[in-house]
């Protein structure tokens, strides 16, 4: 019973004096596990990743020879950029959007990838 008390004071005083950001943070590392999802910090180069997070940011990336719709999701631990080629938009995919992504990590500039991942959009809910 002391554990169990002992772990709620925690829990309780954590939430009581961390801002907004890092709870959020928390909420999707928890909702990210809880599907079956990985962290994004622990992902690789080169492995098959499910991730599950929020779209910080969309924007398009016109490339030389076509445009590139690119999304930066965050899952509470670490982004990874999402990366759709020769597409200027996708109905679902903005600012604020809770989506599961899969696909296989790449990292262009020091930075974890995925490109033309497979998409699931969550309930907000």
């Amino acid at each position: 019973m002391s554990n169990t008390r002992g772990g709620y004071l925690r829990r309780l005083v954590h939430h009581l004096t961390s801002d907004v950001a890092e709870l959020d943070a928390d909420d999707l590392s928890e909702r990210s596990q809880a599907v079956g999802a990985q962290r994004a910090c622990d992902c690789e180069c080169g492995q098959q990743a499910v991730v599950l997070g929020r779209l910080r940011s969309v924007g398009l990336a016109p490339k030389a020879s076509a445009p590139t719709l690119e999304a930066e999701l965050f899952d509470g631990t670490e982004g990874v950029t999402l990366v759709w080629l020769g597409r200027r938009r996708i109905t679902g995919i903005e600012p604020g959007r809770t989506i599961k992504a899969r696909g296989r990590i790449a990292l262009r500039d020091g930075h974890k990838v995925l490109y033309n991942p497979y998409y699931e959009l969550q309930n907000t809910a």
